[in-house]
């Protein structure tokens, strides 16, 4: 594709490592903006250690002066709340660009935020844009990947996933969301403050229900804490259902934590015909979260305006081909 102008919004390390893989594809970075004022005024090329990172653009804390710059697309990386989010979004829309972002609670916003969803779909429509919430996991691992496994089936009854990933060998910041390192005690309490847990499971489920045409009874959420031998905790067990009919058609099974064994994603599709798929050592949540949003560049630039989803934008390679003719 033709590279486009994008903006790096968030500059922390998953956004970092967005930006340097845009680049490498050839599109151009024209802003670029941090809320973290040891980071405003410096310029980009400090932060990225890819060569074509511009001398000339420095990080901005994204006010509506700074934002005024023109670009395609931005690639927006910084919290996982929408309530967190939203006026971030609301800024970038108004400006008129796509945006595509890896804010969990976006991948489905109408589970947990029906009237912050509608209000963002219809500022989208106004400007004629289209936004999307992306990453591995909601986005990839625990959703479209299990929809795109159900295409070879006559009837389907239910859906399984279940993932393994060892967090000791991940950031820092995932670590501590999980709950590394707390009492078991403070585990619980951080759980029900709703400052520690993998955030997106429900989102997940529900966008599974809606790409089958399920309706649900219920989504349910468990999370417990996965302890060491020191009684301290070293990650998470959580677990979410979506219910039908009185069972469980989708079962989305999570677990994080240091030194997680046999670390695996393993997606099963009860119907006709069933279907298994593991993916031995799963997949490298960092990395392919900034290659799905990198990849979906031009889908989301083509995409109908409003608020979009994940299944509504089959998983593109990272170079398109054409057909011989």
């Amino acid at each position: 594709m033709q590279p486009v102008r994008f903006i790096q919004y968030g500059l922390g390390s998953i956004g970092i490592g967005i930006a340097e893989l845009a680049l490498a594809r050839g599109h151009r970075i024209v802003g670029a903006f941090d809320i973290d004022p040891a980071k405003v005024g410096h310029p980009l090329s400090t932060l990225l250690r890819h060569p074509a990172a511009p001398a000339d653009v420095r990080i901005a804390s994204p006010d509506a002066t700074a934002l005024a710059v023109r670009a395609d697309v931005a690639l927006h990386s910084t919290q996982s709340r929408l309530s967190q989010v939203r006026s971030q979004l609301e800024s970038l829309i108004d400006l008129g660009v796509h945006v595509i972002s890896t804010c969990e609670e976006l991948a489905f916003p109408w589970h947990h935020h029906s009237g912050d969803a509608a209000a963002l779909n219809e500022r989208a429509h106004a400007r004629g844009v289209a936004v999307v919430g992306l990453g591995v996991n909601p986005g990839f691992v625990m959703d479209v990947l299990p929809v795109v496994l159900t295409s070879p089936c006559h009837a389907i009854t239910g859906i399984t996933v279940q993932r393994v990933v060892d967090v000791g060998r991940r950031r820092r910041p995932l670590q501590q969301k999980v709950g590394v390192g707390l009492t078991v005690d403070a585990f619980h309490e951080g759980v029900a403050a709703g400052r520690l847990a993998h955030v997106g499971l429900p989102e997940s489920v529900a966008m599974i229900a809606d790409a089958m045409g399920w309706t649900l009874g219920a989504i349910d959420e468990t999370i417990d804490p996965v302890v060491g031998s020191d009684r301290r905790v070293i990650g998470l067990h959580q677990r979410c259902r979506g219910m039908r009919d009185g069972a469980a058609a989708i079962t989305l099974d999570l677990t994080m934590a240091v030194g997680a064994k046999d670390q695996r994603d393993t997606v099963a599709v009860d119907g006709d015909p069933p279907l298994r798929i593991e993916l031995p050592g799963g997949v490298q949540g960092d990395q392919a979260t900034c290659a799905i949003v990198v990849n979906a560049i031009p889908q989301i630039l083509a995409a109908p305006p409003g608020l979009r989803v994940a299944t509504e934008l089959p998983p593109r390679a990272p170079a398109s081909r054409s057909l011989p003719g």
